[in-house]
């Protein structure tokens, strides 16, 4: 017997196993430091209203927590249909475009809820970079770095062409600029900000730099392999 070998590594699945579960606890961990606001907006959400849940940031934090399940259930359906059709990395795959829209989609909803004013008063810009960033506050940070956060980590998971942190970077930057834009042209009395779209971008990178290590790559065509060396004669 070798006692010098190294332990084989865990099993794929076991691995697996572990990050659904240390992601299910930072879930519930923030869901209950956040519990309170939360519970605030249960009762108008479980009775349907939109007014009081899906205009507000508690209510929707609280449908997205509550639409795990279903979220979970999406991808298990796709990565099951994925295996029998015989596709490559269903599981993966599965749960990369699910986290995208799941993760997204109400961060950009609560970006563009409208202010008290909206519609009377006019747009407003602020081009100049690191002038509001000083305003935000650790919470405005935050959930500027949270906005297209779970798209920089799931995207180069899915699609091979933006496996690289400038071009995760392009497409936060470019994400939050379609959305400060439509901010300024729809008059949801908000400040489109240079700063928004700089910490967005961040935010994107940062994720995709987290998930780096499941990134998809593409593999070489039989071309673009290097010969096998000839064999020597005699």
């Amino acid at each position: 017997m070798n006692r010098n070998a190294a332990p084989s590594a865990p099993p794929r699945r076991t691995r697996r196993i572990v990050l659904v579960g240390v992601a299910a606890l930072a879930v519930a961990g923030a869901a209950f430091v956040v519990r309170g606001p939360l519970m605030m907006s249960a009762p108008r959400c479980m009775a349907g209203r939109w007014h009081g849940c899906f205009d507000t940031f508690n209510g929707v934090v609280l449908m997205t927590l509550a639409a795990l399940p279903l979220a979970t259930a999406v991808a298990w359906v796709l990565a099951r249909r994925r295996r029998a059709a015989g596709g490559a990395q269903a599981w993966r795959t599965s749960l990369a475009e699910v986290g995208m829209v799941h993760g997204t989609v109400p961060f950009v909803w609560m970006t563009m809820m409208p202010g008290a004013g909206a519609g009377s008063v006019p747009g407003r810009l602020s081009l100049v970079p690191l002038r509001d960033l000083a305003t935000m506050g650790p919470l405005g940070v935050g959930g500027n770095l949270l906005v297209f956060a779970s798209l920089g980590f799931f995207a180069p998971m899915r699609f091979a062409a933006l496996a690289s942190v400038p071009r995760i970077l392009a497409l936060g930057a470019g994400c939050s600029v379609l959305v400060e834009t439509a901010q300024y042209a729809l008059r949801l009395d908000r400040v489109s900000s240079m700063d928004d779209v700089l910490v967005n971008a961040a935010g994107a990178a940062l994720a995709g730099l987290a998930s780096r290590r499941w990134w998809r790559t593409v593999e070489r065509a039989p071309s673009d392999r290097p010969a096998p060396a000839p064999a020597p004669a005699g």
